[in-house]
């Protein structure tokens, strides 16, 4: 199982392509070098999964039924952003320009780890998108985190 923390300050190259942190790599499940799937976050960010984390997504998305129309306009809208990428020998993934374009990526990134999941970021939106309040924090830790 992939368990991916920290943040990383990467760079995009002209291409679009993105080198990977040796820590990230080495938490990839084995042979996940060759399965990742990238897609559109729910925020202007892209998540990046090993295959199998995807699949655990994709069997729940795919158990909704085709025959309601919210379901299916869900299931539209979440798939049309997914690619399946690589890590070529240098350790780098492609990322298509729709994709770049999308999140607002540039030649800097922030790579953000989340457990089963990295999400990658323009790194001046990531930033509004965190808990700024301390307290606001603190709150959300104890709804979230106390025990019962």
């Amino acid at each position: 199982m992939a368990f991916f923390t920290s943040e990383y300050d990467c760079k995009l190259d002209v291409k679009g392509r993105l080198a990977l942190p040796s820590k990230v790599r080495a938490a990839l499940p084995d042979n996940a070098s060759e399965e990742l799937v990238l897609r559109r976050g729910f925020e202007p960010c892209l998540v990046l999964y090993p295959m199998l984390e995807y699949k655990k997504i994709y069997a729940k998305i795919k158990g909704l039924s085709e025959f309601s129309e919210e379901y299916r306009r869900f299931q539209r809208t979440f798939f049309r952003g997914n690619v399946d990428v690589e890590l070529d020998g240098a350790g780098r993934i492609n990322i298509p320009k729709k994709m770049m374009e999308y999140a607002g990526l540039e030649k800097e990134v922030i790579l953000v780890g989340l457990g089963n999941r990295i999400e990658i970021w323009n790194p001046d939106q990531y930033e509004e998108y965190l808990i700024q309040d301390a307290g606001e924090y603190s709150k959300m830790a104890e709804k979230f985190l106390a025990e019962d």
